[in-house]
């Protein structure tokens, strides 16, 4: 389609309702606001009414300043009006999670004892999101200190999935999933230390991705906390969207320079072009959880789609992810014991509880009490575990995995006993062995699976996103996208 009939196609689109601007994609929205085809003012007007009419069934936003919104339009109305150079999310709405500091908002973690706690500035990849252009239109909600796979807290609530009420949105960007895939915001700020961002994603239908440790300034706690070891070595920042090119367009805006991230790389270059057709290992089981059959059937689609455009798919064994996950739970939550008593007195009971399982089972591992010689040997091991894995990318560039198991899990399931949460520790073992290891990832639907979504789990080598991207492009092509979508009762 040329660019005339592009522009002629998106002017009927618009006089059709502008209302519906809501169901754009970010990269529509972006192309009609630097064209003067839309305001910015539209499209944050109808993702407002958008968010009034499905946000009280899914509480996924938990603070929305609509004239603080509606002002910043505005604000990128005039700067494409008089001809400034516009950043790429010029205009477009962006939520960002309740644990990242905004200025202006509190930091509040979904901690009733943190609801005041104010930021005074942006953390650095929110401050490259507002450099960006975008309008930061709301706070996701997320679990207590951003610790479990559910969206429930006694500050602001349950959020729910809006596939089925009864599941999981994930977590902890479960705030984030749910007001992507239900239509309030196109792209979403999420965060990943095991899962956060790519459980969430599939457990809605949308996409997600976890960059390379060092792709994206960040900071975690006030600059005069210290970060913990595994908090400066695997958290990352990373953008959930409805597409693909969504997630590629937020991460133009991420990949931005701050000083105050003592793990970010700048300039970090990609590796080298890998050999054409380019090899990708499918991995149906780590050794830790045998997948449902409509976790292997999104896998077996997946496989055709990259199949019939070239790239070489072969089934392959990677234990590698297996001892990774297991040594996550040493080397995390060891350093989140030192945190227990902060999480005893002001944490809540889903949250407490699920600290207790997480222990109980780890602990068959590591024992109840690890000792310190077991800490240093395991980040010993970490970088053994690292180089094994860069060794086997670079035979096959990519890998095509789960992102769980299972689709989303029943509400509340980790904490309704030990053995349950030993079925969903297994069932994530990817969710924590690669951001162990450092590696980007993402995930990617596929589908619809007895009316939940499915999807699979795409791994690459480190400042490698762009294979990421561009294998998740065949198979969104191929599959479609499944959201927005109304909330289902």
């Amino acid at each position: 389609m040329t660019t005339t009939n592009t522009a002629m196609a998106m002017e009927s689109i618009v006089g059709e309702s502008v209302e519906q601007l809501w169901r754009w994609s970010a990269t529509e929205m972006g192309n009609a606001i630097s064209t003067g085809l839309i305001s910015s003012r539209e499209v944050v007007q109808s993702c407002l009414g958008r968010i009034e009419e499905v946000n009280p069934q899914l509480n996924a936003l938990v603070e929305v300043r609509p004239d603080e919104a509606l002002a910043a339009a505005d604000e990128a109305d005039r700067a494409r009006s008089s001809g400034q150079e516009l950043g790429p999310l010029n205009g477009i709405p962006v939520s960002i999670k309740v644990n990242s500091d905004q200025a202006g908002y509190a930091t509040t973690q979904g901690v009733t004892a943190f609801q005041h706690a104010m930021a005074d500035q942006d953390s650095p990849h929110v401050a490259s999101l507002r450099r960006a252009g975008a309008i930061l239109l709301g706070r996701s909600n997320s679990p207590a200190f951003a610790y479990r796979w559910f969206t429930n807290n006694d500050l602001h609530g349950r959020t729910l999935n809006p596939w089925n009420p009864s599941r999981t949105p994930g977590g902890s960007s479960g705030g984030a999933s749910s007001a992507v895939a239900s239509g309030m915001v196109p792209i979403a700020g999420g965060n990943d230390i095991g899962g956060s961002v790519r459980y969430p994603a599939y457990a809605c239908g949308v996409v997600g991705l976890r960059p390379t440790v060092g792709r994206v300034a960040q900071t975690y706690h006030p600059d005069d906390v210290d970060a913990s070891l595994s908090v400066q070595s695997m958290l990352v920042q990373g953008p959930l969207a409805r597409t693909v090119g969504d997630v590629r367009l937020a991460m133009t805006a991420l990949s931005d320079f701050s000083p105050r991230d003592p793990a970010f790389v700048p300039g970090a270059r990609a590796p080298r072009h890998a050999r054409r057709p380019m090899r990708v290992g499918l991995v149906r089981d780590l050794g830790v959880a045998a997948p449902t059959p409509e976790v292997n059937h999104a896998l077996d689609q997946a496989a055709r789609y990259l199949s019939d455009v070239g790239y070489l798919v072969e089934e392959i064994e990677l234990p590698v992810l297996a001892e990774a996950y297991r040594l996550w739970y040493l080397l995390c939550m060891e350093e989140f014991r030192l945190a227990m008593p902060l999480v005893n007195e002001v944490g809540d009971q889903g949250m407490q509880k699920a600290a207790e399982h997480y222990y109980a089972v780890a602990a068959e591992w590591w024992g109840e009490k690890p000792t310190l010689e077991q800490f240093i040997a395991g980040y010993a091991r970490r970088g053994t575990l690292i180089r094994q894995l860069a060794e086997i990318l670079e035979a096959h560039p990519l890998i095509l995995l789960p992102v769980s198991a299972e689709q989303a899990f029943e509400q509340d399931a980790d904490i309704a006993s030990v053995d349950s949460m030993r079925r969903l520790m297994a069932a994530q073992a990817s969710m924590m062995a690669i951001p162990l290891l450092g590696f980007p990832a993402m995930s990617v639907p596929t589908g619809l699976a007895g009316g939940l979504p499915a999807g699979v789990q795409l791994l690459a080598r480190r400042f490698d996103e762009d294979s990421l991207l561009d294998a998740a492009t065949v198979i969104e092509s191929r599959a479609g996208t499944f959201t927005p979508i109304d909330p289902r009762s």
